[in-house]
């Protein structure tokens, strides 16, 4: 077995095995910890956690050949729908001890999942307990940030995301959005839904920088790269 840095993403690892068989990785935070159950490998004393791309959108996103990742050490993201924690876990390894990722998540079970599991040994990550849709609920935990990474299952993905993007994303700053077409609406197709979301962020500052269909990660998903105000 090997690990070797990604060609393109810092913070984004190669582990090879013996067979020939690749994982994406991050180099784990929390040495000894994982966190939905992902297998961890040691290096030359550092210790690396294997990326599931069919349990994290921004896995798959990467495997997918996304050309572009504007995330890095000490960036500050706003992660909105971090669920339990499973991709915003890998980001905190790659923003590291110096960054900070703040976790909106709306589900209590979620939250207390997120918070037991994860935060309580990360110290970069800070839960919050809100709804995506009133950012200024949280505005008060929350400062200028260099990344949004949104994946929420409720309609009008675009515009939370833009809403959260007027009041905390520095121009010129980033944003992932994972556009869930069946959250949305079941009744239209999905290349419908999608390109109507786009037309949203366009309308909103951001310029479209790459889209990528998840499939066979994710079916009728499509992930959005942008950049803001610039």
């Amino acid at each position: 077995m090997k690990v070797e840095a990604h060609e393109r993403f810092e913070g984004v690892y190669w582990v090879i095995f013996e067979n020939g068989k690749r994982f994406l990785a991050t180099e784990n935070l929390t040495p000894g910890r994982n966190v939905y159950g992902e297998k961890l490998v040691v290096q030359d004393s550092k210790e690396y956690r294997l990326w599931d791309p069919y349990r994290s959108k921004l896995g798959a996103l990467i495997m997918k050949g996304v050309r572009r990742l504007p995330l890095k050490a000490r960036d500050r993201v706003l992660y909105l729908g971090a669920a339990s924690g499973t991709t915003a876990s890998h980001v905190s390894d790659i923003v590291g001890s110096e960054g900070r990722v703040y976790c909106v998540e709306f589900s209590p079970r979620s939250m207390r999942d997120l918070v037991n599991n994860v935060c309580e040994y990360r110290a970069n990550m800070i839960p919050i307990l809100e709804d995506a849709r009133f950012p200024e609920k949280y505005r008060s935990i929350v400062g200028i940030v260099d990344v949004i990474y949104c994946d929420i299952a409720q309609p009008e993905q675009a515009r939370i995301l833009a809403d959260n993007a007027d009041m905390f994303l520095r121009k010129g700053g980033s944003s992932f959005l994972a556009v869930k077409a069946r959250s949305i609406d079941v009744t239209k197709k999905p290349s419908e839904i999608f390109e109507a979301e786009l037309e949203v962020l366009r309308e909103r500052s951001f310029k479209i920088q790459e889209c990528l269909y998840l499939e066979p990660y994710d079916r009728d998903h499509m992930m959005v790269v942008a950049r803001f105000g610039a």
